[in-house]
C-alpha cells in the first residue's frame, strides 16, 4: 500500500519513524493508502532545512517572490480539477464542492501576489531637526500552519501564501485523515520556482504538532480545527514563546426574520447546511425562524428540497453531497440525532436509515436531517455536529433569536434574512459574532478581508489572509535616522531596475 511521506528541500521524503495510518476513502470505507507519522527527528530536519532557507529568502525581493506566488497561482488555475479529484477521494466532499474549495485558497494566492504593495512602511519627515522616523515589516522566521481535514486545500492556502510572501518559511502539518493534496501543492510550488527548502511539509499526528509548538526555532504557528485543540495550540504555543492563531469550533445561525424572503432563505439553508455534509466551519447547522409561522412555512418549504437532494460518491458527478470523512464521524454524528430524538427534539427529516447506493454500501454516509423544536438545553444546539444536521429553534421575537446566539460559546459566524434595511443594519453593528452575513448564509470574507471569530472560535489576536494575515505574519520595527552631511555621487544615467 502506497505511503504518504513528507516534503522537505523540494521533494518527497519517505519517512524513517517507522509509524502510519490508513488514509480511508470515505465512499467505500476502504483503506487506499497509508500516511506516515513524523518523528520528532523528522520534524526537527524539516525545521532546519526551513531555517536555513530563510536566510536568503527573507532578503529576497517582495516582487521576487510574489512573481513565483503568481506562477503557482496560474498552476492551480489550470490543474484545479485534479486537485479536486484529490481532495474528494480523500475527503469524500463531491468534485464541484472540492473544485470550489480549490477556488477560494487560489483567491488569497491572488492576494498574496499583491503583497508588495502591503509591506510598505510609513515615513516621517523631521520628527527632530534633520531626524527622520520610518517603520517597517519584516518577516518572522520559520512559520507552521496545522491544519484541518475538511479543507485540505483552501486552509493551508489561507497560511501559506501570505507568509511566503512576507518572507517566512512554512512548514504545513496536514490534517492526517487526507494529506495527497497537501504534497501536489508543495510539488507544485517547486515547480513555480520556490527554492529548496522554503516550503515543507511534515504528515503526522499529535507527536509531530508537539515537536513544532516546542521547537524554539518555529516561530509562529496557525491552526484551524476544533476548539478544544484550538485552546491546547494556543496555550502551548504560546508557552513556549510563539506567535499563534488558532481558529476554533461553531455553531452558526441564520435568523429568519417574518419579513424574509422565505424561498431565498430555504434555499441559502439547503447549501449551508448540507453541502460538504455539514463539514464546514461556517456551515449553518440552525435555522431561526422568528415567530411559528416563519417556522411553519420554512419547514414545509424545506423538507422536499432535503427529501429531493441527491446523496453519493463523488465519482457520481450528479452527487450533491457526499459521505463524512471517517467512520468515527458518522458514528459521532448519528449519535447527536439520537440523542436530540431523546431530548425530546423532533425529527422531521431522518438521515439516520439513509441507504448508499450500489458499491458504496460500506461508506460513511448519513443522510440530510433536519431537526425541529430544538431548544438551548439540548445537546444537538450546544455541540458542534459537524455533520448534514440542521437544527430549528424557534424564536417568538427579534429579541429572543439574538439573545439566543449571544447565549452560545462559539462565535464564528452568523446570518440574518430579512428585506428590513434597518433591521439588518441593527443586527450586523450588535450581534457579538465575528462574520455576518445580511441574505448571505455562509459569509466567509474576500482574500482580501480577513477570516475569524469570536469567543471560543478564536484564540489570539489575529485573523487570517488579508490584512491581519499580512501583520500575523510580520513584525514592526522603527527606525530613526539623522544623516551628516557628505559628498554626492556622480550622476548615473542608467535605468534603474529592482527586480
Amino acid at each position: 500500500m502506497t505511503e504518504i511521506g513528507h516534503f522537505i528541500d523540494n521533494e518527497r521524503v519517505a519517512s524513517t519513524s517507522g509509524r502510519n495510518q490508513p488514509v480511508f476513502n470515505p465512499a467505500t470505507g476502504e483503506a487506499e493508502k497509508t500516511v506516515a507519522l513524523a518523528s520528532t527527528e523528522e520534524v526537527d530536519r524539516a525545521v532546519a532545512t526551513a531555517r536555513a532557507a530563510w536566510e536568503t529568502w527573507s532578503k529576497t525581493p517582495p516582487l521576487r517572490r510574489a512573481r513565483i506566488l503568481d506562477r503557482f497561482k496560474m498552476i492551480l488555475w489550470d490543474r484545479a480539477d485534479q486537485l479536486a479529484e484529490v481532495i474528494s477521494a480523500e475527503h469524500g466532499k463531491t468534485h464541484d464542492d472540492a473544485k470550489g474549495e480549490v477556488t477560494r485558497g487560489l483567491e488569497v494566492v491572488e492576494f498574496a501576489v499583491g503583497a508588495p504593495h502591503l509591506l510598505k512602511g510609513e515615513i516621517t519627515e523631521n520628527v527632530g531637526t534633520a531626524v527622520d522616523s520610518h517603520s517597517l515589516r519584516q518577516p518572522l522566521g520559520v512559520v507552521a500552519g496545522i491544519t484541518p481535514f475538511n479543507f485540505p486545500t483552501m486552509v493551508p492556502m489561507w497560511m501559506f501564501p501570505v507568509a511566503l510572501a512576507c518572507g517566512n518559511t512554512f512548514i504545513l502539518k496536514p490534517s492526517e485523515r487526507d494529506p495527497s493534496a497537501s504534497i501536489l501543492i508543495a510539488e507544485w510550488l517547486a515547480e513555480a520556482g520556490l527554492p529548496k527548502g522554503v516550503f515543507n511539509v511534515v504528515q503526522g499526528d499529535k507527536g509531530a504538532v508537539d515537536a513544532l509548538l516546542e521547537h524554539p526555532d518555529v516561530k509562529a504557528i496557525s491552526f484551524v480545527g476544533s476548539t478544544p485543540i484550538a485552546k491546547y495550540i494556543y496555550e502551548t504555543g504560546t508557552k513556549n514563546g510563539k506567535r499563534v492563531q488558532a481558529l476554533g469550533g461553531a455553531k452558526n445561525h441564520m435568523v429568519i426574520l417574518p419579513d424574509a424572503d422565505l424561498d431565498m432563505a430555504a434555499n441559502a439553508l439547503m447549501g449551508a447546511a448540507y453541502g460538504s455534509a455539514g463539514e464546514r466551519c461556517m456551515a449553518i447547522s440552525v435555522a431561526v425562524p422568528v415567530t411559528d409561522k416563519v417556522a411553519d412555512a420554512l419547514i414545509e418549504k424545506l423538507v422536499p428540497k432535503i427529501e429531493a437532494l441527491k446523496v453519493g460518491p463523488a465519482a457520481d458527478r450528479s452527487s450533491e453531497m457526499g459521505p463524512v470523512v471517517t467512520k468515527m464521524a458518522q458514528e459521532k454524528i448519528l449519535g447527536l440525532i439520537d440523542k436530540g430524538e431523546a431530548e425530546g427534539a423532533k425529527v422531521v427529516v431522518d438521515g439516520r436509515g439513509f441507504t448508499p447506493p450500489q458499491g458504496y454500501e460500506n461508506g460513511y454516509f448519513v443522510g440530510p436531517t433536519l431537526i425541529d423544536e430544538v431548544t438551548p438545553d439540548m445537546t444537538v444546539w450546544r455541540e458542534e455536529i459537524f455533520g448534514p444536521v440542521l437544527s430549528v429553534v424557534r424564536r417568538k421575537d427579534y429579541a429572543a433569536a439574538v439573545d439566543l446566539i449571544h447565549g452560545h460559546e462559539y462565535a464564528n459566524g452568523v446570518a440574518v434574512f430579512t428585506r428590513d434595511g434597518d433591521a439588518a443594519r441593527t443586527f450586523a453593528h450588535d450581534i457579538e459574532v465575528g462574520m455576518v452575513g445580511v441574505n448571505v448564509p455562509i459569509p466567509v470574507p474576500m482574500a482580501f478581508h480577513s477570516f475569524g471569530g469570536w469567543k471560543a472560535s478564536l484564540f489570539g489576536d489575529h485573523h487570517m489572509h488579508g490584512a491581519e494575515g499580512v501583520r500575523f505574519y510580520t513584525r514592526l520595527k522603527t527606525i530613526t535616522t539623522r544623516w551628516p552631511s557628505g559628498v554626492r555621487s556622480d550622476p548615473e544615467f542608467v535605468m534603474p531596475t529592482m527586480g
